[in-house]
């Protein structure tokens, strides 16, 4: 192998890594603005639960009208 084709090999290889690593970090900032948005929706269903949960407590600790 001449000096010329393991050159043109090398340049093939660093632009195919080129190419996987851009796309690497495309599929990572996608997976963290997912991340991001399930965060978000996780704490946004905890306070309904949290709520709904403090709704039932409440009405359970009053007195029934006739007291």
């Amino acid at each position: 192998m001449s000096e010329a084709e393991r050159l043109t090999k090398l340049e093939e290889r660093y632009a195919h890594l080129q190419r996987h690593l851009t796309e690497q970090d495309k599929a990572m900032l996608e997976l963290s603005e997912a991340v991001t948005r399930l965060r978000k929706e996780l704490a946004l269903l905890r306070g309904q639960v949290a709520g709904s949960r403090g709704e039932a407590d409440d009405t359970g600790d009053e007195r029934p009208p006739h007291y």
